[in-house]
């Protein structure tokens, strides 16, 4: 709980993610929640649980893969846990607020609904560009064309690689 309150203000832009407690079992604990959380949103936009699965399974790997490589040629992979856990800390965060306002987009399809998953989506993009921009000492604009590749590589990646699989 003491390292969830170091990890929390990250989510408000304040915090230099390296400078954060390193704590692999939070760092396990973060990744097992964020699978889980993929897992279900997947599922309930394929209705496939075992395409949902491949393709989380794939994303994980993707963004694991794409922090290490990233913080490699930075010559910063000393800090691969404290970043990887903000990143998906982060990613989190965002998706405890996601899920029930997708579950009232589903049920309503309110105009609203769509404008709050809207800015949820964007506050997840503006979180992922600071991380990176603190990380690699980058200025705005660079670490929001990262952050756009990350989330291609990802999210793209998982989605060919998930259907290559079936």
């Amino acid at each position: 709980m003491d390292t969830l309150k170091h990890y929390l203000p990250l989510c408000w832009f304040t915090l230099n993610p390296l400078e954060l407690i390193r704590s692999v079992s939070f760092f396990k604990n973060n990744l097992i929640f964020y699978f889980i959380v993929e897992f279900f949103l997947q599922a309930n936009m394929t209705d496939d649980p075992i395409e949902s699965f491949y393709e989380v399974s794939f994303e994980t790997l993707l963004t694991l893969l794409f922090i290490w490589v990233m913080l490699g040629l930075n010559r910063s992979l000393y800090g691969f846990i404290q970043v990887t856990a903000a990143v998906v800390f982060c990613s989190n965060v965002v998706s405890f607020f996601i899920i029930p306002v997708l579950v009232w987009l589903t049920i309503s399809e309110n105009t609203i609904s769509y404008y709050l998953v809207g800015i949820l989506l964007a506050w997840d993009y503006a979180l992922t560009t600071y991380i990176f921009k603190r990380v690699l000492v980058l200025n705005i604009p660079a670490s929001a064309v990262v952050s756009l590749i990350y989330a291609g590589f990802t999210y793209f990646g998982a989605y060919t690689l998930g259907q290559l699989v079936q």
